[in-house]
């Protein structure tokens, strides 16, 4: 009988209990692996793999085919990098562009975390993908799972005392955060420590212990991202822990330390829901690090692990509030720390297209849309791409936009650049639209096993509608961010843009507006259920009004906000009267 002055202890998930059994994540996943009379794993493998970089699935679009023949659907992997704030430099582009042939789909994704994914890998080449990843000196330890995931920050690669504080700052975290367990190497390397680069184990032995997550380490993924408010070009307070990094000009004045932000959620689940960052405290630069010690213990030590639709550390934050959360953080802390500095307006800065670096040298954005790197059409991305970073060896950098950078290309070499991706049909940020730009799309179909509709396949024909749609209307010049998800989950930032397209059902959206384009204000829901084929004509009148009514310079997302969200659905409602779903 439970002590009536004592709560019962919470039931955890079954994955709390594959986490403590594993040896530190070790588990099964070679044994496994090296079992290929099966193109599967087990479900507790499936959940232990997450850490290690990689989700476990099956072909979508095939699957009801071959069900009806009577054959097993066609298992793969998906497997992802760790690759703090997007570096990587051009040997290690062009090894990892073999990779995606000799184990992979021929392509490579850039995700909206500064990172390449590798989509429809066989269980026989996971091992070997995996090694090869590691002996470029990269890694794919907390790609995914319930740790800290891919550090983000700025990729310009700016030559100043401000991009470098980002750049040591992320590359110090990444290090601190990464997981200690040396099942990473046993599993992957047979036990070979290749090289201490800045996000690998310190051990090549799965005995060793968790000193920040512990036995089960945290409730749910946890996201971290360091900006200036000047430039939130990655979307910062959409993480766990958003690290504003104050200057004074050039010179580095702390951090303000913002909390609770994330993206996911379930339709129809009050109890989940999307959230930006709220600031919390100001830290300064000698408490960086157990500061940020702090807010992981927080969410390891106070996450919902009973119920992973609820585990995030936004509930965390949201449910106590911020004064407990500050209070609790001192706690860990042992001292009391200041309330959070006042910061200036946010903004973006435009990192695609020609832009000086700080050191004589330039720095070239590339778009690159929903960042599958592949040649299609008339446009052979993965070839120019290749063939220009092979010739002059330039670093690159992996955006929170799903786009490229090539770095610290000459003056002189400007012009040949240019001629050289043009050939291969490549865009460049003139010959697109801002639309395009700064449209983000997921995955989804067919190698997502949470996709209710498919996003990265029609983006751009949903973009098209939409810019013929802009372009009538006389507002195709204009900044908007639109972001198009193939479910609720969110990992191309729907709920945070001027326009959330989020999967609902096949062929079918909700549709969000009035977020802003700066990352501080979440969108609002105006359609539950929109057909794909009339995305456009829903946003068209819309985009009218906004024509007509909005101020000077007065983008998507503010204009809605001003002049009320509802009033801008009634605009779409009365041009579409007569559909069912435009209520």
């Amino acid at each position: 009988m439970t002590d009536s002055t004592t709560a019962a202890p919470k039931k955890h998930s079954g994955q709390e209990g594959i986490k403590r059994e594993s040896q530190h994540l070790k588990g099964k996943i070679a044994q496994e692996l090296a079992d290929l009379s099966t193109p599967e794993v087990t479900d507790e493998t499936y959940e232990l793999l997450k850490f290690h970089g990689s989700y476990f699935g099956y072909d979508r679009d095939s699957a009801t085919e071959r069900k009806k023949q009577g054959l097993d659907k066609e298992w793969e992997f998906m497997v992802r990098m760790k690759c703090p704030g997007g570096r990587l430099n051009a040997a290690q582009y062009i090894a990892l562009d073999a990779l995606v042939d000799k184990y992979a789909n021929g392509t490579l994704r850039i995700t909206t975390r500064e990172t390449f994914q590798f989509h429809c890998i066989k269980k026989v080449g996971m091992k070997l993908l995996i090694a090869d990843i590691n002996r470029l000196l990269l890694s794919t330890l907390g790609g995914c799972g319930d740790v800290v995931r891919n550090i983000m920050t700025c990729p310009a690669p700016v030559k100043d005392k401000l991009h470098d504080k980002l750049e040591q700052d992320a590359f110090l975290l990444a290090r601190h955060c990464a997981p200690k367990t040396g099942a990473y190497y046993e599993v992957w390397m047979d036990g070979e420590k290749v090289h201490d680069y800045p996000f690998a184990p310190t051990s090549n032995d799965s005995g060793v212990a968790e000193p920040l997550y512990g036995d089960t380490y945290m409730p749910r993924k946890f996201k971290i991202g360091i900006s200036t408010p000047e430039d939130n070009c990655i979307d910062v307070l959409s993480h766990d822990l958003a690290i504003l990094s104050l200057f004074n000009g050039q010179e580095h004045a702390g951090y303000n330390f913002a909390l609770g932000g994330g993206m996911g959620m379930k339709h129809n689940s009050a109890k989940t829901y999307p959230r930006v960052a709220t600031p919390v405290m100001y830290v300064p630069s000698e408490l960086f690090i157990p500061a940020t010690e702090a807010v992981i213990k927080l969410q390891r030590d106070h996450g919902d692990r009973g119920d992973r639709q609820h585990a995030r550390l936004k509930y965390v934050v949201q449910e106590n509030g911020t004064e407990w959360v500050k209070q609790t953080l001192e706690g860990y802390l042992g001292r009391k720390m200041d309330a959070p500095r006042p910061m200036g307006k946010f903004g973006v800065e435009e990192h695609t297209g020609w832009h000086e670096q700080g050191d004589g040298k330039w720095f070239l954005g590339i778009p690159v849309s929903s960042g599958r790197i592949i040649d299609r059409g008339n446009e052979a991305i993965r070839t120019g791409l290749r063939e220009v970073i092979m010739e002059y060896g330039m670093d690159l950098r992996l955006t929170a936009d799903q786009n490229i950078i090539l770095c610290d290309i000459e003056m002189g070499e400007r012009t040949a650049i240019e001629q050289k991706l043009r050939k291969h049909g490549i865009k460049l940020r003139e010959d697109v639209t801002a639309a395009y730009r700064n449209m983000l799309a997921c995955v989804a179909y067919p190698t997502c096993g949470k996709a209710l509709a498919e996003a990265e396949r029609v983006k751009l024909p949903m973009l098209d509608g939409i810019e013929k749609a802009m372009q009538r209307q006389g507002v195709l010049s204009d900044n908007i961010a639109i972001r198009l998800a193939g479910c609720p989950n969110g990992c191309s930032r729907p709920y945070g843009g001027d326009i959330g397209i989020v999967g609902r059902t096949p062929d079918h959206y909700a549709l969000y507006i009035g977020g802003d384009f700066e990352g501080t204000r979440l969108n609002e829901k105006v359609f539950e259920k929109v057909p794909y084929e009339a995305i456009s004509e829903v946003l068209e009148p819309m985009f009218a009004l906004w024509k007509e009514k909005r101020r000077m310079g007065e983008s998507f997302g503010d204009f809605c906000q001003r002049y009320g969200v509802a009033a801008v659905k009634q605009k779409a409602v009365d041009a579409l009267s007569g559909k069912d779903w435009a209520k």
